[in-house]
């Protein structure tokens, strides 16, 4: 898997562009100046850059090392640091009440992976911290527009409820926006956007 996305971020373009996740953008303030948040499948970092612009403590994890150097890069031109892991989702150690935050924009994973990744997510994230979604909905196939050609890859709101039952609904919804990210992103798409708070 890694070796597709270093390929894809082999060049000097970035390939979603350099600017963040626009609903990331406008709603970071969910998380508190001096939060630790953890961006999973981070890549060339735009989000993850953006939010320690903003003063958050973050760490991008992503399978492409590729990737995550160009996003050394991209702190360094804003003058801020993010730490990175190169690991797999799959058996990455996310800790125990670690972080206050964690960030998922388009990581989409088989479904398998990501019945076992929630329940370690869930763990993860310290009570009264925010877990942050934006993934293409199964919806997105017939729009292509951005995203893998699998549907089960993709996420609805219905799993996220079975998965993280009891967390307060900041922000949820399903259905079309348009995003424009570089050259991986752009046009009208079908998506599923959730801000989910774990109870305190």
């Amino acid at each position: 898997m890694s070796n597709m996305w270093d390929q894809r971020y082999a060049g000097d373009d970035y390939f979603y562009g350099t600017e963040p996740n626009d609903f990331l953008r406008d709603r970071a303030s969910v998380f508190p100046r001096g939060a630790e948040v953890l961006c999973l499948a981070e890549g060339e970092g735009r989000n993850g850059v953006f939010l320690a612009r903003q003063g958050l403590r973050v760490t991008g994890v992503d399978g492409s090392i590729v990737g995550l150097e160009k996003a050394k890069r991209l702190a360094e031109r804003y003058g801020v640091v993010i730490d990175t892991a190169v690991a797999d989702l799959a058996d990455w150690d996310l800790g125990e009440k670690r972080w206050d935050g964690i960030v998922s924009i388009w990581a989409h994973l088989p479904a398998p992976l990501r019945a076992g990744l929630h329940p370690r997510i869930a763990g993860a994230i310290k009570p009264g911290g925010v877990l942050f979604v934006e993934h293409y909905h199964p919806n997105q196939i017939p729009y292509k527009t951005g995203g893998p050609p699998d549907p089960t890859w993709m996420l609805t709101l219905a799993e996220l409820d079975r998965d993280f039952g009891g967390w307060e609904k900041v922000h949820v919804f399903e259905g079309e926006r348009e995003v424009h990210e570089g050259a991986g992103h752009g046009g009208l798409s079908y998506v599923t956007q959730a801000i989910l708070r774990k109870p305190a």
